[in-house]
């Protein structure tokens, strides 16, 4: 769980990210779901888009993605949102304590 010293460490950290994931019209598949987790094993923090004409809030995407990748939302801002999990396999993030 991110306490809030974190969250605000990893927010700043995704300023300079770009998104690297979208989701459509076709919603949230489990497909892209596979996909994420991969890029999370990664990178730990990943930007994804919404894009207007989905039938979906960043909120709710992000919500789904959340529970379905096990990661974290660290934000939602209009139609981005910022989730992070941590590697299994190696240390790319030092979160503060």
């Amino acid at each position: 769980m991110l306490n809030g010293k974190r969250r605000a460490f990893l927010r700043k950290m995704a300023n300079d990210l770009d998104p690297v994931f979208q989701v459509g019209k076709g919603g949230v598949s489990e497909e892209m779901c596979l996909q994420i987790s991969n890029c999370l094993e990664a990178r730990e923090l990943i930007k994804l888009r919404v894009l207007e004409n989905s039938g979906y809030t960043a909120r709710e995407a992000a919500d789904e993605i959340s529970a379905k990748t096990e990661s974290e939302v660290v934000a939602v801002i209009g139609s981005r949102f910022v989730i992070y999990r941590e590697s299994k396999t190696k240390k790319v993030i030092e979160l503060p304590r």
